[in-house]
């Protein structure tokens, strides 16, 4: 009797256990629901609206879903931070909820290939000897054919055939890599040497990727890099604009660096400004104020309404301020949750607001969240980028890094060692020596901002003029970060875009069926089942069919 106890006991556990996991499905379907609803009232209120006329049926079917969409999003991103299952937030049940496949939610399957044989290329400055051009396509060809090796491999034993006995060195100790080969570097060592550049590369691919999707927004993405070969699986459940990722996945990364502003000198003062410009222009615009029947109440629900009005920039962006209080040295300006940078961006984009800052200033958001505010919360750096007033463009690409590695402190923290080529060493000195100040305006040690595809890596503060074209970027760099940045410095040159090499789309209502056509088979077979247990056995049927219930619990 006392091992019945036991077993009961340990049955009743696991299965409140079940119960509390599957509660999270529950609480974000219903907040779904909710949001489809008042995205629905919203598009039945257009509809009916004698002001949004188009004519074109096809027209106005599409503007009426994307405003659909827009709202249901909207209201989705409203909630995300607020708490709707006792101390969880919508966003917090979202990444607990049950995950459904891409048969089953819809989505989009996308294998992508990060060419190798164009970083062997660029590792070997587009060499025109014939030999190296023929153990390529010799390389590409047996790729081709299904070899299970990976490309530098087959590249190696090509060139055994194509040019036996003669040394790689000769192609490859080039200007760029002359810490790694030189003329007396055996092949062997050559081959080392790409593999190792080759494998930075695809993981800087990966990681520009990853942080390329996080910024999509795709709920629980899936994204893997499959074996050695530089081919990377992404699926993205509840997609609707494949368009748009295939250009997001295939697009060229851009490593730059740029010079900043100084917050507590030369931005702050401007964002007051901005602040009270803001204000008035929303008076302007809402005055007299009129009933509203969207979002606004549940945004404003734990921020003053007063504070709001008043310090409309300031509510949603916390300015960067040091110890006392006053406002932070450094190229960050602030400090915004995630789901209010789009709103950021738009005040400061706004004509009026836009004419306050300098024409060469440009905000950028860190790549990283900064948590030291809230850890429950998502913030981002909002980085003030000084801009060339000229062109736009930034001093320096990634295309002068020759090097770049991970390193160890004097007092054991992770940084970054990097190395630059002649024509990179000359501008980065004259970067940093201008950095390092003082300038006209008295202000010395700015940062210099370290930008992939226009979000910000990190903003080093200058200690000094850098010559030579060595330096150590230091930061609040765990281990793991210093390897991607230095991946992301050493790869910054390379062409090694990801190519979509497979794709598939399934749509949403392909999903839907499914889940209907196994939903229903499932409960038909499962009542026969039980129907059948409670029949033949009787008694013993019902405690059957008891078990029966409580293992599905357990399986789901």
């Amino acid at each position: 009797m006392q091992s019945k106890g036991v077993i009961r006991l340990v049955a009743i556990v696991i299965g409140m256990a079940c119960l509390y996991q599957l509660s999270f499905t529950w609480v974000t379907r219903h907040q779904e629901s909710k949001a489809k609803d008042y995205a629905t009232a919203i598009r039945a209120a257009a509809e009916r609206d004698p002001n949004f006329s188009i004519n074109n049926e096809a027209s106005r079917a599409f503007h009426l879903d994307s405003l659909f969409n827009a709202r249901e999003k909207y209201y989705l991103d409203s909630i995300a931070a607020e708490k709707v299952f006792f101390a969880f937030t919508y966003k917090d049940c979202k990444d607990k909820e049950l995950n459904l496949g891409l048969d089953l939610k819809g989505g989009m399957n996308v294998m992508l290939e990060v060419a190798v044989i164009d970083i062997v290329k660029a590792l070997a400055n587009n060499s025109a000897v014939p030999e190296f051009n023929d153990a390529l396509k010799l390389a590409k060809e047996n790729q081709d054919a299904g070899s299970r090796s990976d490309f530098v491999t087959l590249f190696g034993e090509a060139w055994e055939k194509v040019a036996p006995g003669q040394p790689l060195s000769r192609i490859f100790a080039t200007y760029e890599l002359r810490d790694y080969i030189k003329l007396e570097t055996t092949n062997s060592q050559v081959l080392s040497v790409l593999r190792e550049h080759a494998e930075s590369a695809i993981a800087n691919s990966f990681n520009v990727l990853r942080n390329r999707i996080d910024r999509f927004g795709v709920t629980q993405p899936n994204i893997q890099r499959l074996g050695t070969g530089g081919r990377i699986l992404v699926e993205l459940p509840g997609v609707k604009e494949p368009d748009r990722v295939r250009k997001l996945l295939q697009g060229t990364a851009s490593l730059e660096f740029w010079k900043t502003y100084d917050n507590s000198r030369e931005i702050y003062s401007i964002l007051l400004e901005a602040n009270r410009l803001i204000r008035d222009i929303n008076i302007a615009e809402h005055a007299p104020e009129e009933a509203k029947t969207d979002l606004d109440s549940l945004i404003q629900q734990n921020t003053s309404q007063d504070w709001a009005k008043e310090y409309p920039l300031f509510s949603i962006l916390q300015p960067y301020t040091d110890g006392q209080g006053q406002p932070g040295p450094g190229a960050c300006i602030g400090l915004v949750h995630y789901r209010d940078t789009g709103k950021v961006m738009k005040y400061l984009n706004m004509p009026q607001v836009r004419a306050l800052f300098p024409r060469d200033f440009r905000p950028m958001w860190s790549v990283k969240p900064n948590n030291t505010i809230d850890k429950s919360g998502v913030f981002y750096d909002l980085v003030a980028i000084k801009a060339d007033a000229r062109d736009g463009k930034a001093p320096l690409d990634g295309g002068v890094v020759t090097d770049a590695r991970k390193s160890f402190g004097n007092l054991g923290t992770p940084e970054v060692d990097m190395a630059m080529n002649a024509v990179g060493a000359k501008i980065w000195a004259q970067m940093t020596k201008e950095a390092f100040g003082p300038d006209e305006k008295g202000i010395s040690q700015r940062c210099i901002a370290i930008v992939l595809d226009d979000a910000v890596y990190s903003y080093p503060r200058v200690n000094g003029e850098i010559t030579g074209g060595r330096s150590a970027i230091t930061g609040n760099f765990t281990v793991q970060e210093a390897d991607d940045l230095a991946n992301v410095l050493k790869s910054g040159k390379l062409p090694a875009p990801a190519r979509i090499i497979q794709e598939a789309v399934v749509g949403p209502s392909l999903g839907q069926e499914s889940i209907n056509a196994g939903m229903l088979s499932i409960l038909l077979a499962f009542i026969m089942v039980l129907l059948y247990m409670l029949i033949f056995y009787k008694g013993a049927g019902v405690a059957a069919n008891i078990a029966l219930l409580t293992n599905v619990l357990f399986l789901f």
